[in-house]
């Protein structure tokens, strides 16, 4: 693109966001055309999530429908919340009753959790998504602004405080807390005007405008509303509301306009911070009429700036005093300027904190119903943030922490996200000369940190037996569980629905701040050829979170005794990944193409059913028992010559293709009932022991394929031997199928090696 391009394609987006002024009967026309813009402030958050619709996620072992809008879809994922989906919907879902009126009016919205949970990226979700809704077609946002110039310049006229005295553009002042424009009508219009409107609304949300006009523009009204009276006008409300005087106009919403935040630095008495403050100096420069005038005010308080959508109290534990001041607010929607001037408003009220907000509520209540901060609490509804228990959120997180990344991962299927899992990560430090200098996280590095933290946020008292907490890691992430040639469904096991899953742990901050160090940290190791010492491998991942726990001051001695107990499965699940990829580097090129695995599985379907076959030439023959029996022998390794009488199974292999192959070919019929089923039809992987036959081999299949191979000689193998033509095949096939660098490949290969040297005969 040209220069001019780009400043076209700005004028374009402005273009399609903003829109010329109108008449308010213009609006009107349009609210009837379109009744969304003119939702009130919480059916205009719920329209705004909905409008991004829904993907399906599995947490913690369950599929569960998520709204993209808490993807942050707009930013490209920068500030999406990963997981806590059940916790979101349940927050939409109180959305849904509070916009309806259903219940939950007098509610305020409260998001608790520990640190790192995702309260922070709440709140710039919300702020993100909101604004890119309020710039489409269906979400506009409108608001008036005013122009008494025009009725008499020689009067005083509308300002913050200037005294103008033409009547061109530049003395249009916009309501500063966004007033709806349907409020400039009296009640008994507005409310006909409402009801026809809901009347021909296909929602169950019906719009709902309650609040009166703000006091900065009651005073342009009340102003325009007398200068006509005395000037005697029949059609009095179409002289104020002429577009002379009055326009409607829409706006981006965003901090500061339609979202208000309240930091937990900001201070001030606590109306300041809650609707504004009076600027004196001005008071004086302005015909009050005896009164101080709402033209004076900041308006600069969070409820003020958040009026028409959403106000935020961010870190609330430091405005606890405000809480209080907010308990009427809900129920009469309404503030106080000053004695004698109310402000009404349309916000939907969200409040976010640590647990220590807890604390400071729950300080009186030992005094047996005399708790002074009953009504508060009674006023709060509660929606807990917690740590992630999910394997591949956990790991995603952790990747955007070290890197740029910001795109939620989605996947087809759990092999798509498990390949994401396992991805290295590379890093560019500067050393101690200032060079910069490339270091990479193994494959398999980043998921150990996740794992590892992921299992130390489990409960251990809901274990079935003959599981462990990684056990419960993979139900959780995948929704199953895997042993062997058995599936088990997340459904099998015996998990309490009120455990303490999430509810402590290791944090991301954490682990992010390990694995930070680990990039900086040298280490002692060489080679000659290769920049090893440059690989942040597994092992020294899971070390570094283990031996750090010590010194780390946000864990307790109960805590850190605890969780290095936890890190010797996730060292064993990781190093059975690792030695899962080295066995298949070295296997590769012996793996069983697909169709040899089809052949055997038609054969096998024939076999059970007393069906022939048809082979290349159409003609019809018989199942071969001998291409089962060199199938299961050689490729599957599970039988021996002993368990055929010729090239006839005996029952142990009769019963295994029954119970294991023509099982799931049944199961995936059965599935697809509708359709007329072929064998040919059925995925391959979808069996168990066909899918470990694709996937997977072990040291019995290396032993047998490569009779002079030796583990022991892998470190520095002599020439010409087996060993070094499988390892020379092994660190290439690592590199270009795996994802690892040639010093990775090395450090992995060795380490497995190294173990499985004892135990190889």
């Amino acid at each position: 693109m040209t220069e001019r391009d780009y400043v076209s394609a700005a004028d374009r987006t402005l273009e399609e966001t903003y829109e010329e002024p109108m008449g308010l009967e213009t609006y009107v026309d349009r609210v009837f055309e379109n009744p969304t813009i003119a939702s009130h402030a919480s059916k205009y958050l719920l329209e705004a999530i909905e409008a991004a619709g829904t993907r399906t996620v599995v947490e913690e072992g369950e599929e569960k429908e998520r709204y993209r809008f808490f993807d942050d879809p707009h930013n490209d994922g920068e500030h999406a919340i990963l997981g806590n989906t059940e916790v979101l919907n349940r927050f939409v879902d109180d959305l849904r009753a509070i916009a309806a009126g259903r219940a939950k009016d007098e509610k305020i919205i409260w998001f608790e959790g520990p640190t790192a949970t995702g309260k922070s990226e709440l709140k710039r979700c919300l702020v993100n998504g909101l604004r890119e809704y309020s710039k489409t077609p269906e979400g506009r946002r409108y608001t008036v602004e005013w122009n008494v110039t025009t009725a008499d310049v020689e009067e005083r006229g509308l300002s913050y405080g200037a005294d103008p005295t033409t009547t061109d553009d530049s003395h249009w002042y916009e309501s500063p807390v966004q007033a709806h424009p349907l409020s400039v009508f009296p009640d008994a219009v507005r409310e006909a005007l409402l009801e026809e409107l809901n009347d021909g609304l296909e929602d169950h949300v019906p719009v709902r405008v309650d609040a009166e006009l703000d006091p900065f523009s009651r005073e342009a009204y009340d102003y325009l509303e007398e200068h006509y009276r005395r000037e005697g006008k029949d059609e009095l409300f179409s002289a104020i509301a002429d577009e002379q005087h009055l326009r409607v106009k829409n706006y981006v919403v965003d901090v500061g306009q339609g979202v208000g935040v309240l930091h937990s630095e900001d201070d001030g008495r606590p109306k300041e911070r809650l609707v504004g403050s009076w600027m004196h100096g001005m008071l004086q420069e302005l015909d009050s009429r005896g009164r101080k005038n709402p033209q004076a005010f900041s308006y600069d308080g969070v409820l003020s700036q958040g009026n028409g959508v959403l106000s935020i109290v961010e870190d609330a534990a430091q405005h606890a005093d405000l809480l209080q001041k907010l308990l009427n607010v809900p129920d009469e929607q309404s503030v106080k300027l000053d004695q004698g001037i109310g402000m009404d408003l349309d916000t939907q009220m969200l409040i976010i904190s640590n647990p220590d907000l807890e604390a400071q509520l729950n300080q009186h209540a030992d005094r047996n119903g005399m708790d002074p901060l009953k009504a508060l609490k009674r006023r709060l509804d509660r929606h807990q943030f917690g740590y992630l228990t999910n394997l591949s959120l956990e790991t995603e997180l952790i990747r955007r922490e070290l890197t740029a990344e910001t795109s939620v991962w989605e996947a087809e299927n759990y092999l798509d996200l498990a390949d994401r899992i396992r991805e290295p990560v590379t890093a560019t430090v500067k050393d101690r000369d200032g060079d910069p200098r490339r270091r990479e996280f193994a494959p398999h590095a980043i998921e150990a940190a996740a794992l590892y933290a992921v299992v130390t946020r489990l409960d251990e008292e809901d274990l079935p037996n003959g599981l462990d907490l990684v056990d419960k890691a993979l139900i959780f992430d995948q929704g199953y569980l895997q042993e062997g040639d058995t599936r088990r469904e997340k459904e099998e096991f015996d998990f309490a629905d009120d455990g303490d899953d999430g509810d402590g742990g290791i944090p991301v901050t954490y682990t992010r701040d390990t694995l930070a160090e680990l990039l900086q940290t040298d280490r002692d190791r060489h080679h000659a050829d290769l920049a090893v010492e440059d690989v942040v491998m597994p092992r020294d991942v899971l070390n570094a979170m283990a031996e750090g726990l010590s010194e780390a001051p946000v864990f307790s001695a109960g805590e850190r005794s605890e969780f290095e107990n936890r890190v010797v499965p996730v060292k064993n699940y990781v190093f059975d990944r690792q030695e899962s990829d080295v066995i298949e580097a070295i296997m590769h090129e012996k793996r069983v193409d697909e169709e040899t695995v089809a052949e055997y599985v038609e054969h096998v379907y024939a076999w059970e059913t007393d069906e022939p076959l048809q082979n290349e030439r159409g003609e019809r023959v018989e199942p071969d028992p001998l291409k089962m029996k060199l199938f299961e022998v050689e490729h599957l390794g599970r039988f021996s010559e002993a368990e055929y009488e010729g090239n006839e199974p005996r029952e142990s292999v009769r019963d295994f293709r029954r119970e294991k192959v023509i099982t799931s070919l049944n199961r995936h019929a059965w599935e697809h009932r509708d359709e007329d089923f072929s064998v040919q039809d059925v995925d391959l992987t979808a069996i168990p022991v066909i899918k470990s036959v694709l996937e997977s081999h072990d040291w019995d299949d290396v032993e047998r394929t490569f009779e002079d191979f030796d583990p022991r000689q892998w470190d520095d193998p002599p020439g010409g031997t087996e060993t070094d033509s499988i390892k020379r095949r092994t660190i290439a096939t690592m590199v270009d199928r795996f994802d690892y660098s040639e010093a990775s490949a090395e450090l992995t290969s060795r380490h497995v090696m190294g173990q499985v040297s004892y135990r190889w005969d």
